[in-house]
């Protein structure tokens, strides 16, 4: 068994992989399960791509902190990361980041805390002359 992780903005998931017969479970639910149509495209989409690999292991994901599409994301890249330890299969990741760089490497961006003097952390009070 082997266990990674991926982040994106607050959210951790934590990805196990083991052999099986390619059930794929989200915080105790069948990825099959999770009713938002979107979610589960972007978490299937590493399960998709690996093709065969993905019918011979069964992965469970842990994933808290952030919203929605953050959790679905963070998911993504826990699963592709699993596949490729798993595999140890060099020309996977090399298909993985020939597709889309952020299947593997997690995305460095955070939300700008927000600042006195203003509503949010660039915009600014509307200044008024009466």
């Amino acid at each position: 068994m082997i266990v990674v992780r991926g982040k994106r903005k607050e959210s951790i998931a934590s990805a196990s992989i083991k052999k099986g017969k390619g059930v794929v479970r989200v915080n105790k639910r069948l990825l099959s399960a999770i009713p938002d149509f979107s979610q589960k495209l972007i978490m299937g989409e590493p399960i998709v791509l690996a093709g065969d690999v993905a019918m011979a292991v069964d992965i469970d994901v842990t994933v808290r902190g952030g919203g929605r599409m953050g959790q679905a994301e963070a998911v993504r890249v826990a699963i592709a990361r699993a596949f490729v330890e798993f595999t140890g299969n060099d020309e996977l990741k090399k298909f993985y980041m020939s597709v889309d760089r952020n299947l593997l490497v997690e995305d460095h961006r955070r939300v700008e805390p927000k600042k006195y003097l203003g509503p949010k952390a660039r915009a600014r009070f509307q200044k008024s002359y009466r």
